[in-house]
């Protein structure tokens, strides 16, 4: 394929997850709704990064294989269709280390140290030494995921913005050095959902333990949905509220049906509707959005995701290897 002559259909999308615990809610509006909507306009790769997991999980791994297993059984439930996507595991293709070898030798270390990504996780995350060379060198090993696939676009959430401009910059350099457009610079592709925040008003996360999982039975998302944090300023029911700047409103917009969250804020405002009655109505709609893919997801057997992933992993390196084979001819490494 000539790279820079793809159609519309033709262009190719790569995103991954770490396997390091549930996916949530945010995940669901920040990335999943989104990337299937995608694959009805594109060439995509989804990819299971657990690379990327253990290099914050190394201590303690025991139970990425299972991690890897429910991922892959939420990404089948919310709608990715392996007929449509290529579904794999991240250290099932080898040639994405080989790339990340290429691309580390080229990268100075500067640009990774500036990385706004990595200095907010060894800030925020604690118990754990992330202080390691491998932890640095996530975004190279991410621009290599990315570029293996000669991805033209990646759908991405707007903290991850600072690592697409690092691969693409790794990407730019190395069709400088080498004098040879190989890699498209990939462009972000931005969901349209605003950042969802946890139940405790911070980024939502499962290092936190502040999400909602997308695979939670409903008595547990009731439970979390009455711990969510609301407006500060409102004590009494009557009391006018702030919808603005209250967890549960924000829920509501991303999950509730327009005249719905107008009736809320407008409740709210007026100190009509309580901060407890949001917080059951919440609860109801979250149960009742979230029915249909627990019920697919019960029907994704293990034998399937097996399947799926063996499939995938065949699909991504037949386009992986000869990647890695262009760029060992370019670079004059024995082939």
């Amino acid at each position: 394929m000539n790279e820079g002559r793809r159609t519309k259909d033709e262009r190719r999308i790569l995103s991954g997850m770490r396997p390091t615990g549930k996916l949530h809610l945010g995940h669901l509006v920040g990335a999943l709704n989104n990337w299937v909507k995608l694959q009805d306009t594109h060439q995509c790769f989804y990819m299971v990064a657990d690379w990327h997991a253990l290099m914050s999980e190394y201590e303690d791994p025991k139970e990425l294989r299972e991690n890897i297993h429910e991922m892959v059984r939420d990404f089948i439930a919310v709608g990715l269709d392996p007929e449509k996507s290529v579904i794999f595991i991240q250290s099932h293709v080898p040639e994405h280390l080989e790339l990340a070898m290429v691309f580390g030798d080229i990268t100075p270390l500067a640009w990774l140290e500036r990385c706004p990504t990595y200095k907010e996780q060894l800030r925020e995350i604690k118990g754990r030494e992330l202080a390691t060379f491998g932890f640095l060198g996530y975004p190279v090993l991410q621009a290599a995921d990315i570029a293996i696939y000669k991805a033209d676009a990646v759908p991405v959430g707007v903290d991850q913005l600072p690592h697409l401009e690092l691969t693409r910059e790794i990407v730019r350099r190395f069709n400088a050095l080498y004098k040879k457009n190989l890699f498209p610079e990939p462009e972000p592709i931005l969901t349209k959902t605003s950042k969802l925040l946890g139940i405790d008003n911070r980024k939502m996360s499962k290092s936190y333990g502040n999400y909602i999982a997308i695979s939670d039975p409903p008595n547990t998302i009731a439970k979390k949905v009455y711990k969510m944090v609301t407006d500060p300023k409102r004590i009494h029911v009557t009391d006018k509220g702030h919808p603005n700047v209250c967890t549960v409103h924000s829920y509501f917009a991303a999950f509730a049906e327009s005249k719905v969250i107008e009736e809320v804020r407008v409740g709210c405002e007026k100190g009509i509707i309580g901060c407890t009655e949001c917080k059951k109505r919440l609860a109801k709609i979250l149960t009742e959005y979230l029915e249909p893919i627990s019920m697919r997801r019960k029907a994704v057997s293990d034998s399937m995701v097996e399947q799926i992933l063996a499939r995938g992993a065949r699909k991504a390196r037949d386009v992986a290897s000869e990647t890695v084979l262009e760029v060992k001819q370019l670079i004059n490494l024995t082939v």
